[in-house]
């Protein structure tokens, strides 16, 4: 491994282009993911209500989940281990399935409009259209899920302008008072910040701060 890592080097090491950098960093860009957090939550909000309220209620909410039923016997599964698994477990449990679909739907477009738990929620929207994808359903869930990896991406911008955005801009403030209130009831660490502000380089910071650096008025005489 060692010899390995000597030929291709280290991945830890490996500095991120700097296109992709900005990309991550970007307040400008933080707008483009945005508006695809928003419009994939909207998205799963109207699947969602349309099976909780809409349309498709009765075959998700009601009759046992004949919605999720009907769809797991006759969909034609991508693997046959995984038509196993839609005809073994998901057809004799339907019932709870399909308002765990419904109710998963709704949420996860709620929480990506808000841009609460943006990353976590991304990873769930992939999840559910990876069962969808498997189970024989393409449809639109390829788009979705070129947005959500998209958002997963760039959690640091695309959750900035939202809930997530508010609940880090709490934090930061609140570690910067505690960080503030530590050095008024240390004055020695405020002294040393301020020689570090001083010096041009800490070489030349380090005799002020251990006491070894001569005397300005028996150096000037």
């Amino acid at each position: 491994m060692e010899k390995l890592i000597g030929i291709i080097g280290n991945p830890s090491k490996i500095q991120t282009p700097r296109f992709l950098k900005w990309l991550q960093q970007s307040k400008a860009a933080s707008l483009v993911w945005t508006a695809m957090r928003i419009w994939l939550g909207v998205m799963w909000i109207q699947a969602g209500v349309a099976k909780l309220w809409g349309a498709e209620n009765g075959a998700f909410m009601h009759n046992g989940g004949a919605g999720v039923a009907g769809f797991a016997s006759h969909g034609v599964a991508a693997y046959s281990w995984w038509g196993s698994f839609l005809h073994g477990f998901v057809v004799p449990n339907a019932g709870w399935i399909a308002v765990l679909v419904a109710v998963s739907e709704f949420a996860i477009g709620i929480c990506l409009a808000l841009g609460f738990l943006t990353p976590l929620v991304a990873l769930a929207s992939l999840a559910l259209l990876f069962t969808y994808v498997m189970s024989g359903t393409a449809s639109v869930c390829a788009f979705y899920a070129l947005f959500a990896i998209v958002l997963l991406a760039m959690w640091r911008t695309s959750s900035w302008i939202g809930v997530d955005g508010l609940i880090s801009g709490y934090r930061q403030r609140r570690a910067s008072a505690n960080e503030l209130g530590r050095v008024e009831e240390h004055p020695e660490i405020a002294a040393a910040l301020k020689t570090l502000e001083a010096t041009s380089t800490l070489a030349d910071a380090i005799p002020h701060l251990t006491g070894d650096a001569p005397d300005e008025k028996n150096v000037s005489a």
